[in-house]
């Protein structure tokens, strides 16, 4: 079952708290079932806010935002 836009946003949120707190356990409660999830670093839990955010820009139906920028000297 996928998850909603909401449920997604819910878990992007705790991801977030728990980066900034400096901790790396995570705990999430759903209507059925209750998962743990420990990251072993904070490159890996930074991937993971990275995923969320790339799922619920997906599921809103939204653009992946890309900005590449081009320099020369002019001459």
């Amino acid at each position: 079952m996928a998850a909603t836009v909401e449920q997604l946003q819910a878990q992007l949120d705790s991801l977030r708290a728990v980066r900034a707190g400096g901790e790396k356990r995570v705990r999430y409660r759903g209507p059925n079932s209750e998962q743990e999830v420990e990251y072993k670093t904070d490159a890996e839990l930074a991937a993971a806010i990275f995923d969320l955010e790339r799922q619920i820009n997906a599921a809103a139906g939204g653009k992946a935002n890309t900005v590449r920028l081009f320099s020369s000297k002019g001459i």
